[in-house]
């Protein structure tokens, strides 16, 4: 059956400025694949965050383009030069399963799907004024979240720990789990490590990537003196081979990793970390990457087939003024799949 393939470049632009320790994000850039095998349509995307997908550099649009023509001049495609390219891997697994369950956007059926079946998740607080990081942590108690995860490393520590204080002067740790991201922003060492005895008073879940990424052996050290678990992140970008991922683990043991489809290679590539973390009894959630409705939709119906308990970082949905519109909707700290509710591809046409 003959595939036709199209790709449409959008940018995501933030209802506010997002702020992390590597910076402020004002918009990101997305591509979407559309495949058509003349029945039915699959859409993937390609999620890019610049600074953090290892694929955000000047050859990208020249491979994904270069898939695009593969696929319309209906050649077997080969992979073997996208191995580089975890956010094109993403995508194409995506609009391959998207085009082979003959639903639009129906990747992996689910109660998730099927019975409205919640998948709790976290509310992101991102790093911003005192003011507005208190702001932000109201909105998202009253909206009934019971996980909060706050990007920590860009305003003074002392604000932030005393932020901390105040949920937890309100709320027990049984009320409201606590995570914190600190995106790299400790310096290795005793700092890091005084940082994580702070941190570990308010009885915080867990740290993510308190350093940053590719310094193994101060890492490891942290993750063994640790008072406070800590989640690799950034860590786990760029390392695509097996025998790499379990050395990884073995060298670093974290008490938990961070899953984001989209910057790890996809579906397949993630589940491969799980098995591994698992064997080692490492902990880990899901993740989105900053995708559009349409990557964070997949991500979803295949976080809701791994029948996982805790808390997932897929609240991103309503970061976006130009999101395009879906079936997906948070409520009481919850995502949720309406079968009511139609997506709105009038952009991606």
């Amino acid at each position: 059956m003959l595939i036709n393939s199209t790709i449409k470049k959008i940018i995501l632009q933030f209802n506010k400025a997002a702020g992390t320790s590597r910076g402020i994000l004002n918009d990101k850039l997305s591509y979407i694949i559309k495949l058509n095998n003349g029945k039915i349509t699959g859409y993937g995307e390609a999620s890019l965050i610049k600074g953090l997908s290892y694929d955000a550099n000047s050859n990208f649009e020249t491979a994904i383009n270069k898939v695009i023509a593969q696929i319309n001049q209906q050649k077997n495609l080969d992979d073997t030069h996208l191995t580089e390219y975890p956010a094109i891997r993403f995508a194409l697994e995506m609009a391959y399963l998207d085009m082979q369950q003959n639903q639009t956007c129906l990747l992996f059926p689910s109660d998730f799907i099927d019975n409205n079946a919640p998948i709790p998740i976290n509310g992101l607080i991102w790093m911003d004024t005192y003011e507005h990081m208190q702001q932000q942590i109201l909105e998202k108690i009253e909206q009934g979240f019971q996980c909060i995860k706050l990007k920590i490393g860009a305003i003074n520590f002392e604000d932030e720990i005393a932020l901390l204080k105040k949920i937890r002067q309100q709320y027990t740790a049984d009320d409201m789990m606590i995570r914190v991201d600190a995106n790299g922003a400790f310096q290795p060492g005793d700092e890091a490590l005084t940082k994580l005895d702070i941190l570990s008073k308010l009885n915080i879940h867990s740290i993510e990537q308190p350093i940053k990424p590719k310094q193994i052996n101060e890492m490891a050290s942290l993750c063994a003196a640790t008072p406070l678990p800590i989640a690799l992140d950034e860590e786990l970008i760029g390392i695509f081979n097996t025998t790499l991922k379990e050395k990884l683990l073995d060298d670093i043991k974290p008490q938990y990793i961070i899953l984001k489809p989209s910057l790890l290679g996809g579906f397949k590539a993630t589940e491969e970390w799980i098995k591994i973390a698992d064997k080692r009894n490492i902990g880990w959630w899901v993740t989105s990457a900053l995708e559009s409705n349409i990557g964070l939709n997949g991500i979803a119906q295949w976080t809701a087939t791994l029948n996982t308990n805790t808390f997932q970082g897929l609240g991103t949905g309503t970061l976006f003024n130009n999101n395009i519109d879906s079936p997906l909707y948070i409520e009481n700290g919850n995502l949720y799949f309406s079968k009511e509710k139609e997506w709105d591809f009038a952009n991606l046409l």
